[in-house]
This record gives C-alpha cells, structure tokens and sequence, in this order.
C-alpha cells in the first residue's frame, strides 16, 4: 500500500473526536462530585458523550486531513476504527452499569477513565508519528492499568493490576527503545518521512533499522497479547472486573492493531522481506499457544483470554498481508468481534451474583434447561467466534484470508484454518455443558436490563453481519 503524502497544514477540526471525548471526560468526573448515589446521570453523560465523539469523526471532509504539523490523520482508516473504539466503550460503559451496582464499585471516575482511555485509543489509531504513537499507547496502558485493579477489595484484581503495570512498563520500554533506534537510523519520526527514507535509501542493510523494527514488534505484539509476549493475558483477564475483560479485549486490542498496520502495512511495506517470516511466526505461535492453552482451561474468563490470544494471531495475517483489501479485512473483523465479545461477557455477567461471578465453565451445566434464551445466545456467539456461517466470525475470517490468499501467503492460510478448526473444541465444551449436563444448582440470575441490552446488540450484530455483510464491506473497504 503506497503510503499518502501527508501536506504541511494543521486542522484542529480534524481532533474533533478527541477534543470532545477529553470534555465529556472532565465532565464526568466534575459531575460525580454532586451526583450523589445514583450514577445513572453520570452512565447518560457518558454514553452522549462517545455518540458525540462517533459523530464528529466525519466533521471533516474531504479527507485525509492532518494535524499537529502531519502527526495525527483523519483517513477512512480512523475514521472506522474511532467509531470500533465508540461502540466498545459504551458496549463497556452499559455492561459496567449493573455489574457496578452489584458489586458495590464506586463508578464516578471508572466512568471517566473509559472515556479517557478510549481518548488514547483515538490518538493511537490515528497517530503518524511515533511519538503520537507512543503517547497513545501511554494514555490506552494507564487507565487500563487502574480499571485492572478496580476492585480493590479484590485481592485477585489487585494482582492481576501489578501484573499488567509491571510486565506493561517493560514492554513500553522495548517499544520505546525500538523508536530511538529507528528515529536514530531513519534522522525522523514521522512515519511518511521514514516511508521515504526507506524508499529511496533502501534499509535492507541498515542493522540499527532492523534492530528498531524487532523491538517495535516486541512493543506492539505485548499490546495486542500475541505469544510470545502473552505472559499477562490470562491472569489479567481472570483479575480483572469482567466488563474490563470486555473492554480491553476488544478497545485497546483493535487500536493497537491499527498502530501494527500504519507502521508495517503502510510505512514500510518495502522491508517486508526482513520483518515478513518474524511476524508470520508471532502469527502461527499465537494460534496454536492460544489455542492449545484455551483447551486446558476450566474457567471461562482465562479460556476467552488465551481465545484472545489465538485472535491475535489470525488479525496479525491482515498486517502480513500489506494490502487495503487486509485492511478492509481488518476492521470488519474487529466489528464483528466487537459484538460477538461484548454478547458473551454480558451473559457471564448475568450469570454471576455479588461476590461470586460463576466462572468456571462446569457452573454452566444444564443452563439450556433453565435458561435457554440465554444458552441459545451464548451458542452464537461461541460458535461466531470459531467462524462458523452463518455467523459473524465466518464472514470475518473469510474476507481477511481471501486478502491474505490474494498475496500468496497460502500456507498461513492453511495453518489459520487448521487452528479454526482446533478452537472449536473448546467453544462447544461450553456448549456441551449448557445443552448435555445436568444443572449443578439454581442458577440465581438477575435480569440487569443494561446488560441484557448488550446481549441483544450483540446476537443482532453477529447474525446479521453474518447473513447481510455487504453494506458494512462496504464501508471497511480502504481507497
């Protein structure tokens, strides 16, 4: 993909979004101090404000338009990915609203730092230089940092916090190291202005520029949880509160993925031949690992974990693949894995109570038999999440193979739907349970409208992207 030549111009509409989130964030945390007990003004506050957001990315047009002396850009890329960010934080932000109330979490700035982190998610997805880059990521890794270990009664959630701070503060220092290096060797930042340099100067010699290139991998691969740097995966989804898991397995994951494709896929798609085979063996590792390690687990918030890990793997191919049709395949997939999560954590939701969430996969036995909307919603969404049609998940790993078999790489390919295959084991393990055992118990579910909402947003966004995808294609689809 030929990268766009970026003018010397700055446009403060072009930060609309961002401008407006950083608002309504403030706002948020001036309102708690007179809300009193009822948060649901500051939950309204919020939602209007991510709408608000979603709304203004299109303020300007045409497009691409730059900011901040060509660091920041406003392209169909950002655009799509700005209202992926919108969409999974109010998904959050309605899923936190009855599990708050339940588990007793003061909410005032929980609210505020999903808004503000879904400001950093913003920058990075939009950033062409990799200071933007690196302050996005900053932004994204703090406030997750501290939703992580919100329960702070919790001693669990407290250590899945530490955990995520300390293995997130070693990984930012291989990613910043990697910019020096390739700050140092290319004389810029700018991603346009190092697309040139390696167009015209060639890089395939420049040790010091290859060097850069594996640490920034290291750096982005820890962000998206590809293996080997998947070490926080599992215990800080398990840790943490579940609408959180929700979150930053959908949000944070598909703004890293963005920042993955501006710097591989459209900056330097000429050194493909020195980053090409590393990242195709972060891709084959993270399917199989996260696969593997999915079919080994018992509770159900570490198998979605390590099933978040195998996903890594399958998005990486749109990232190897370089092309705009990889692109297009990129954001329908996170769209569509956007519903499919966000469903099947709302119903893990439902079936916790205050102090006890449930978790383990074997609570969901004979769930058909007590509750079999609800089964029949967590079938979907386990199975769209395998890629079975006619669910969304298919569609999604159809259309970003195709890209990746459209630019030879037949054999990742292959591998990609051999382990498509392997995680189904593991998605109808859950099925089994709900449809083939008997209940273990009473299964005390409180109807949280809120959260049933979600799920509902979620069964009409994975079917229907299953059965009517074209219009949505058509809008992923990069000029």
């Amino acid at each position: 993909m030929e990268p766009i030549l970026a003018p010397k111009s700055i446009d403060l509409i072009a930060l609309a979004p961002v401008l407006v989130l950083s608002v309504f964030a403030m706002g948020v945390l001036v309102l708690d101090l007179w809300a009193g007990k009822n948060k649901t003004l500051i939950m309204f506050v919020s939602l209007v404000g991510l709408l608000m957001t979603a709304i203004s990315a299109f303020a300007k047009n045409p497009i691409p338009a730059f900011a901040f002396t060509d660091s920041y850009i406003v392209d169909h890329l950002s655009i799509f990915f700005t209202c992926i960010f919108t969409l999974s934080s109010a998904m959050a932000i309605l899923l936190s609203s009855d599990y708050n109330e339940r588990e007793e979490i003061k909410v005032g700035e929980y609210y505020a730092l999903i808004l503000l982190c879904t400001v950093g998610m913003i920058v990075l997805a939009s950033s062409t230089d990799m200071i933007m880059i690196f302050l996005g990521i900053e932004i994204v890794s703090i406030c997750l940092y501290v939703l992580a270990g919100f329960k702070r009664d919790d001693p669990v959630s407290n250590e899945a916090a530490l955990k995520y701070f300390l293995l997130g503060a070693f990984a930012t220092g291989f990613l910043l190291y990697g910019m020096t290096l390739v700050y140092g060797s290319t004389g810029s930042t700018n991603l346009f202005k190092i697309a040139e340099f390696v167009k015209t100067q060639g890089a395939q010699s420049n040790p010091l520029l290859l060097m850069g290139i594996v640490l920034l991998i290291i750096g982005l691969g820890f962000k998206v949880a590809a293996v080997p740097f998947h070490m926080w995966a599992p215990d800080v989804y398990q840790g943490s509160p579940t609408p959180v898991t929700a979150f930053m397995s959908v949000g944070p994951k598909a703004a890293a993925f963005a920042a993955f494709f501006r710097v591989f896929a459209e900056t330097i798609p000429e050194m493909a031949p020195a980053w090409e085979m590393l990242l195709c063996s972060v891709a084959v590792l993270s399917m199989f690992v996260g696969n593997l390690g999915a079919i080994m687990q018992t509770n159900i918030k570490r198998m979605l974990a390590f099933s978040s890990i195998s996903h890594a793997g399958y998005l990486l191919i749109a990232v190897i693949a370089k092309s705009s049709l990889a692109g297009s395949g990129l954001l329908f997939y996170m769209l569509t894995y956007t519903f499919t999560t966000f469903g099947a954590f709302g119903i893990i939701i439902l079936l916790g109570r205050k102090g006890q969430e449930n978790l383990e996969i074997e609570n969901y036995s004979g769930l058909a038999y007590k509750h079999p909307i609800l089964a029949i919603s967590m079938t979907v969404f386990l199975l769209s999440l395998g890629g079975l049609p006619p669910f969304a998940g298919f569609v999604a790993k159809f259309y970003l193979f195709s890209a990746a078999m459209e630019e030879g790489f037949v054999a990742l390919v292959i591998i990609a739907v051999l382990n498509s295959a392997i995680s189904f084991y593991y998605y109808l393990k859950v099925v089994v349970f709900m449809y083939m055992k008997e209940p273990a118990g009473e299964f005390q579910i409180s109807l949280a409208p809120m959260t049933l909402f979600v799920i509902i947003i979620g069964i009409i966004g994975t079917i229907d992207l299953g059965i009517f995808p074209d219009s949505i294609i058509a809008l992923t689809n990069i000029p």
